[in-house]
């Protein structure tokens, strides 16, 4: 089955092939280059088009639209959804995103939710949660599939340098739209100073990328970091390659999200690879992809004693079971602190999970596909 992903070389597509499936029976077709003096730049994608998929149809057997859309108006992508139905090719839409991170302005996303999932001949959405709420607002059930391991499921990861004093993180990376990062530095250093306050060893560490979208708001930071005094740390720094990314966050005790708004996260998805805990704003969905407790807590963006108490709740013994009494349940497992063998212990088991959950994933995604390429030719017999 050729599948044209939109983009194909996203790693979250390129990780829904199964490894394991000597048949090839998915092949996900490689990005046109919209410029091939940049072979590394697959946007705006060539694919959603519709003069391009008519001249290339023949190639094809059904469009999967993940990531991208905001390239174009909804009326391109509204024409792309008639060619489609002309050309008798389904399309496959995974929505990742109810609000887009790239954008401040959500009102040309929020078209474009409405072009594709009515037109979609199936939906594809990474939590519960998110299936919901676009049931809720557009009527259609789009079908859960896990987000699948950002870190090799094969590789050795780090675990941090253990130290007793928690360590509280963000990282603020580029500061792209959706990132509130002076809002998220000023409750973490907030709640740092309220926990230290009651006696706790706790610390903040705020990493930031040398080159920013936003040079006003890098400097508001740092002033907020340096007036925290010994408290607080900044690393400023080139981006990240994704080994020194890993090494980062496993130094931490606790990873902060920065959301103002969201739907899903793949920042998660690798703290969880890493068993590193997160600390999500109530924005979008994110904490409900991994809601186990000691794994992820809740806090509101501009309450520091909200984010405390995440952070008290992912370095102190929980219950396996979280509906059991604390003082009642015996089967209760230490936190995720770095450095730590529990923490080594847990990225064990999780790469046993991500293994197994390749090929579940990539079977899922079949089924969908197979699913829509039914309802195609039972339209057109």
């Amino acid at each position: 089955m050729r599948v044209a992903s939109v983009p194909a070389g996203h790693p979250y597509v390129r990780s829904l092939l199964d490894p394991h499936d000597p048949a090839g029976r998915v092949v996900h077709l490689a990005d046109p280059l919209p410029d091939p003096a940049e072979p590394a730049r697959w946007w705006p994608p060539v694919v959603l088009d519709a003069d391009w998929l008519r001249a290339h149809a023949h190639e094809v057997d059904l469009l999967h639209v993940h990531f991208g859309t905001e390239s174009y108006p909804a009326e391109h992508l509204a024409a792309v959804v008639e060619t489609l139905r002309d050309l008798r090719l389904p399309l496959v839409y995974t929505v990742h995103d109810l609000t887009n991170p790239q954008l401040v302005d959500q009102a040309p996303h929020l078209e474009h939710l409405d072009v594709l999932i009515p037109a979609a001949d199936e939906l594809i959405t990474l939590t519960d949660a998110a299936a919901d709420e676009i049931e809720a607002r557009w009527g259609r059930r789009a079908t859960v599939i896990a987000h699948p391991a950002i870190a090799d499921p094969d590789a050795e990861l780090p675990v941090g340098t253990p130290g007793d004093t928690v360590v509280v993180g963000v990282h603020l990376r580029d500061l792209r739209p959706n990132v509130a990062g002076l809002e998220t530095v000023r409750t973490l250093l907030a709640a740092v100073e309220a926990l230290r306050a009651t006696g706790a060893a706790v610390e903040a560490r705020v990493d930031l990328n040398e080159r920013v979208r936003d040079p006003e708001q890098a400097d508001r930071i740092r002033e907020l970091v340096r007036a925290a005094g010994p408290s607080a740390t900044l690393a400023e720094h080139p981006r990240l390659t994704d080994p020194e990314l890993e090494r980062s966050l496993a130094d931490l005790d606790v990873s902060v999200l920065p959301y103002r708004h969201g739907t899903h996260s793949g920042w998660v998805e690798l703290c969880w690879d890493l068993a590193v805990p997160v600390a999500a704003p109530r924005v979008g969905h994110a904490a409900a992809q991994h809601p186990e407790p000691g794994t992820t807590a809740s806090f509101d963006l501009d309450d520091p004693a909200s984010l405390a108490a995440a952070v008290i709740a992912l370095v102190s013994p929980h219950a396996v079971d979280e509906t059991a009494d604390a003082h009642d349940d015996p089967a209760r497992v230490p936190a995720s602190r770095r450095g730590s063998p529990h923490r080594a212990v847990l990225q064990q088991q999780r790469r046993s999970v991500r293994r197994r959950q390749r090929h579940d994933v990539a079977a899922a995604h079949l089924a969908v596909y197979e699913r829509a390429l039914a309802t195609v030719a039972a339209v057109t017999a």
